[in-house]
C-alpha cells in the first residue's frame, strides 16, 4: 500500500502539487474542469460524432416511438429491441475513450486520495491515535515510537470497550508506532508536517490482535451543504458533472 502510494506521488506530483498550496475547494473546481475538459477532447477525437448524432437521434427517436404505441405490446417488444441495438452501439463507440483516460485518472484519483482527503498532522500539535482491538482482547496495550514522540497520555493503556487511545505530539517527520500486546506487536507509519501531507489516517487490519487504527488527522471539507458535508470525491463528481454538461452542450458533443 505505502509503495502504491509512493509510486503514485513520484507520478503525479510534478504536475499536481502546485494545487496543495491553493485553496483545497479551489484546487478540487480546477482539478474538475482540467479532467472533464481532457476526457471531452478525448472523446470528441477518437469517436466518430456524425455516427454518434445519428444513434442519439435514433434512440430519441424509439424513445417517442415507446409512447405513442403503449397500447400494442407487440410493436413495444420491436421498438424496445431496436432501441437495445442503438444503445449497445452507442456504449461500445464511447468504450474507446474511456479506456483510453482510464489509467491517468486512476493516477490523478490516487493522488488525490493521498493528498487531499485530510489535513496533515502539524509539527508540535497534540493529535490522537486510536486502536479498535477484536473481540476478547483484554489487558494493556504498549505504545512506543521510532523516532520517539511525545507521549501527553501514559504509554502503556488498559483496554476499554475494545479500544485504546493515546494523545501525543513531536517534531516534523516520519515516525514508526509501534502495538505492542502479551508478545504480539503491529507497526503504523505516522507523518507530521507543514505540507500537505499525510499517510492513510485509518487502516483495518485482517491479520492481527488490532481491528482498526485511526490518527487524528481532520477530514478536509469542501462543501458543506446545509448540513451535508462533502469530501474532495464527492466534490470532484458535482463538479465535472457540472462542467462535462456544459462544454458538450458548447462544442455539441454527441
Amino acid at each position: 500500500m505505502v509503495g502504491k502510494m509512493l509510486t503514485t506521488n513520484a507520478i503525479m506530483d510534478p504536475v499536481l502539487r502546485p494545487l496543495l498550496k491553493m485553496p483545497p475547494l479551489l484546487s478540487i473546481v480546477i482539478i474538475s474542469l482540467t479532467i472533464s475538459l481532457i476526457i471531452t477532447f478525448v472523446y470528441k477525437l477518437v469517436t466518430d460524432q456524425k455516427k454518434m448524432k445519428e444513434l442519439r437521434d435514433g434512440i430519441k427517436s424509439t424513445q417517442e416511438e415507446l409512447k405513442k404505441h403503449r397500447a400494442n405490446p407487440k410493436k413495444m417488444m420491436e421498438i424496445q429491441k431496436k432501441a437495445m441495438e442503438k444503445n449497445m452501439q452507442y456504449m461500445i463507440s464511447s468504450l474507446k475513450p474511456t479506456l483510453i483516460t482510464l489509467l491517468p485518472i486512476i493516477l490523478i484519483f490516487g493522488w488525490l486520495n493521498t493528498n487531499m482527503g485530510y489535513y496533515p498532522l502539524e509539527p508540535g500539535k497534540e493529535f490522537q491515535v486510536s486502536i479498535f482491538l477484536k473481540e476478547g482482547v483484554t489487558g494493556n496495550v504498549t505504545l512506543t515510537s521510532v523516532p520517539e514522540l511525545d507521549f501527553v497520555s501514559n504509554a502503556e493503556q488498559n483496554i476499554e470497550d475494545s479500544k485504546v487511545t493515546w494523545t501525543l505530539k513531536g517534531k516534523a517527520g516520519e515516525y514508526v508506532l509501534e502495538f505492542e500486546h502479551n508478545g504480539e506487536s503491529y507497526q503504523k507509519d505516522i507523518l507530521i508536517t507543514n505540507e500537505r501531507r499525510y499517510k492513510p489516517p485509518i487502516e483495518n487490519i485482517k491479520d492481527s490482535f488490532i481491528k482498526r487504527i485511526e490518527i487524528s488527522n481532520k477530514v478536509i471539507i469542501y462543501l458543506n451543504l446545509l448540513g451535508w458535508k462533502i469530501g474532495w470525491f464527492g466534490t470532484y463528481i458535482i463538479f465535472s458533472l457540472i462542467f462535462s454538461t456544459g462544454i458538450r452542450k458548447l462544442l455539441r458533443i454527441y
